[in-house]
């Protein structure tokens, strides 16, 4: 199969914002007291450019937020454990998305908890101890690290509570949450970002923007999540997640089961988020978690790499961040795996090697911000984003289409009008046989506790090999680069 792109040289350009580095998402908060977690969150952030970090359980128990003395009935508050977390994401330049949960038990209304940290899902039992609590909470960041500094951050309430697993109460006692929320953290600073309702699957936006202009509340930005593969918007089923939370142990396995079913249209991520962008309206919108599925399934191949590139690509201009759920596979909703590779959320698995997708947001950050129009090709699973960077063009190729669909290899031919005398493509490769640790893994035999040199091998299998590749010149003065390309792949090419 051969396809071929054009690329003006001279044509106007427009602005491409690296919107997706904006945010990051990890595991509960007290993993990030970890030393292995900070190493792997520094170099992300180094290396893919994140700006903030944000998870749950920033108040569950194993923080000590909240407690009360059993013997006098004295509330306690105790910030000690997020100032060492939010002390650290500072000190390597980032800063803190606060997502605001879940409920400390000592303040909770029932006994409902979700993961394996028990997360407690329930109301407040006194929405005024919880108001109270976020305006100490709120004053404390805000004596310690600065009113300009906190002005910097946000503050979004509670996850995804259209979920029956997060979140016990109703959409209403939802709503109260977040009035009662956003009034103590705006008397102590009205400047300060809260939003919401960080919801899953692109719901509630509107019914939460009614609610707040109905009852005066205030509303900075919009948060929602959403995966390809169990949003209403996929192609091969609806669902109703709340209604397979009542079902018993065993039907509610079963249900899921039947959710964990990777078919989707290509592009439907950019679907979904035209249609919030519409709902959001004025107000920014934040995707605060997405990834290319909501279970273990390719997140550990180059598929998860095409994937992102063109999930990013897609959104440009419908958003104004997009946060990647997550940076590592240091992950304890469930369990932690200690398999290299089991399908896990993260960029890095949990010794620190760069997966497939970690390479794709590299690329991604490594491209210009001034974007340059292509012609779209022939063949519809392949896409071209060029942008100038430094004086040259640096450019991403991303071959993808959705799970089970047709897709092959493609002879792939780039022309550039423009004068490109005595240069060289630079080219770097994501696909089954490049910057894949994955399929080393599985050579080694799929060792559960890898060897220190097994472990070295997975590293150096990770790598993305710059190679050079010579332009033709064609009649007329235009430049050719011929390149194949593999199904699900990345292809990284710079030109200076």
């Amino acid at each position: 199969m051969k396809a071929n792109f054009s690329i003006d040289l001279a044509a106007n350009t427009v602005e491409f914002p690296h919107y997706w580095e904006l945010c990051v998402g990890s595991c509960h908060a007290y993993t990030a007291l970890r030393a292995d977690y900070q190493r792997m969150l520094k170099k992300a952030h180094d290396e893919l450019g994140f700006q903030y970090v944000r998870f749950h359980g920033l108040l569950d128990d194993d923080m000590s937020v909240y407690t009360v003395n059993m013997l006098t009935g004295q509330e306690l508050y105790s910030f000690h454990n997020i100032d060492v977390i939010f002390d650290f994401l500072l000190s390597i330049g980032m800063k803190p998305f606060i997502e605001l949960g879940f409920m400390p038990s000592a303040l909770a209304s029932g006994e409902q908890t979700c993961f394996l940290y028990k997360g407690n899902i329930t109301p407040p039992k006194s929405y005024d101890k919880w108001s109270e609590l976020l305006d100490a909470l709120t004053r404390h960041l805000v004596d310690r690290y600065g009113i300009e500094e906190v002005r910097t951050w946000f503050f979004e309430v509670w996850n995804e509570p259209n979920l029956k697993f997060f979140w016990a109460g109703t959409q209403d006692e939802y709503m109260k949450l977040y009035e009662y929320s956003v009034r103590a953290i705006k008397q102590v600073d009205p400047l300060l970002k809260v939003g919401g309702p960080a919801s899953s699957g692109n719901a509630w936006i509107p019914d939460f923007i009614e609610y707040c202009q109905k009852n005066e509340v205030a509303v900075d930005f919009i948060s929602t999540h959403h995966y390809p593969t169990s949003d209403p918007l996929s192609t091969h089923h609806e669902v109703d997640i709340e209604a397979m939370m009542r079902l018993g142990e065993e039907e509610r396995m079963q249900a899921f089961a039947a959710l964990m079913d990777p078919y989707y249209e290509r592009g439907v991520m950019a679907v979904m988020a035209q249609k919030a962008k519409q709902e959001a309206g004025d107000l920014p919108l934040y995707y605060t978690e997405w990834n290319s599925a909501a279970f273990p399934y390719k997140q550990d191949d180059p598929y998860a790499a095409a994937f992102i590139v063109k999930t990013l690509a897609d959104n440009a201009g419908l958003v104004e961040g997009y946060s990647f759920w997550t940076f590592s596979d240091i992950f304890e909703e469930s369990v932690q795996q200690s398999l290299p590779f089991h399908g896990g959320f993260g960029l890095l698995n949990i010794d620190g090697v760069p997966k497939p997708s970690y390479q794709a947001f590299r690329i991604m950050h490594e491209l210009g911000t001034e974007r340059i129009p292509t012609e779209t090709c022939e063949v519809k699973t392949l896409e071209l984003l060029a942008t100038k960077k430094n004086g040259g063009l640096s450019m991403v190729l991303h071959n993808h289409n959705a799970p089970e669909a047709d897709i092959a290899a493609v002879e792939v031919g780039i022309i550039f009008k423009g004068d490109l005398t005595g240069k060289q493509a630079i080219v770097r490769t994501v696909d089954e046989y490049h910057a894949n640790p994955k399929a080393k893994w599985l050579e080694q035999g799929s060792p559960e506790y890898p060897s220190p040199q097994q472990l070295e091998q997975l590293f150096q299998a990770a790598e993305m090999l710059a190679v050079p590749v010579d332009l033709k010149q064609l009649p007329g003065g235009e430049w050719l680069l011929e390149l194949n390309v593999e199904p699900h792949s990345v292809t990284a090419i710079d030109i200076q």
